[in-house]
């Protein structure tokens, strides 16, 4: 049995989760028995938070045999990508189906960003109703907001305006951290979950680059870092800030890197040791 990845509390939701969310996007476009293997690798290291969304590939039906085993041992999380109320409930529906179990822990709203997106979302008969919906009825218990993009931040501020979401989730790392402008919506929107007992999930913690014209390596959307060394200055330097949840990698090939540097955190890196680690990989953020 590997060291335990420490669990803190998941917002003011009554749960401990590990630190390390597993990002369910990883088996998105894998085999049944590799989505069995990453499981088994997932208990392994003790991890009991899964995150997952209905527009990640085949990724709930291949958590579906799981669920059907072993739901009481993991908090489950999912998203819905749809705008309006009808719509969202569906996929709320079809998801609990995928995911052979009748409640989900979190709901999410996915990729709330794009400013006509969140005013139907947020309209009467948007995808905010639905949600809401689905958590009287029993469906799911709690109700967060997710997004990417340099805009993401102030409008996770905005959405905690109009709805106390128990979660919200964002990008998080170095090569972010140096765009100032991001960095001062992003900390104001930490201050204000941490006020609240919003839970804050990380995402994107070992990008290295956007693929560019390189060829794909992973089968995530960005390029990685895949040195171990790399990897373990990068989750580091996320897991420094206290109460801060890491959803990890894309890739299950790369996932084990990243729990392994999990499980070794004891400190946070020195800046001259993230400059450097910037200098080496040529860090680039991915969104500009």
């Amino acid at each position: 049995m590997a060291t335990m990845i420490p669990a803190q509390p998941f917002g003011r939701t009554g749960h401990d989760s590990t630190r390390i969310l597993f990002g369910a996007a990883a088996i998105g476009n894998v085999s049944q028995a590799d989505a069995d293997r990453t499981m088994e690798l997932i208990r392994d290291h003790g991890i009991n938070h899964i995150d997952t969304a209905a527009s990640y590939g085949e990724a709930e039906l291949r958590l579906g045999p799981w669920m059907a085993e072993h739901r009481s041992n993991f908090f489950l999380a999912t998203k819905t990508g749809q705008r309006k109320r009808d719509e969202a409930y569906a996929e709320i529906s079809r998801s609990l189906e995928r995911l052979s179990t009748d409640q989900v822990d979190l709901i999410q709203l996915h990729n709330l960003v794009d400013e006509n997106e969140w005013r139907t979302a947020f309209a009467p008969a948007g995808a905010l109703e639905a949600v809401v919906r689905a958590k009287d009825e029993g469906l799911v218990r709690f109700i967060g907001v997710t997004g990417h993009g340099l805009t993401v931040a102030a409008q996770h501020l905005r959405s905690l305006g109009e709805y106390p979401f128990d979660s919200v989730l964002l990008p998080y790392n170095y090569p972010m951290s140096l765009n100032a402008n991001y960095m001062a919506d992003f900390e104001a929107l930490v201050e204000l979950c941490q006020q609240r007992g919003v839970a804050i999930q990380t995402i994107k913690a070992i990008t290295r680059a956007p693929w560019g014209d390189r060829p794909h390596t992973a089968s995530t959307w960005y390029e990685p870092l895949t040195d171990q060394a790399a990897i373990d200055t990068a989750v580091s330097w996320v897991l420094r800030r206290e109460g801060f949840f890491l959803n990890s990698v894309g890739d299950i090939h790369v996932l084990p890197k990243v729990l392994d540097a999990a499980e070794r955190f004891t400190e946070p890196p020195s800046e001259e040791a993230m400059r450097e680690l910037d200098r080496a990989f040529g860090l680039e953020p991915l969104f500009a």
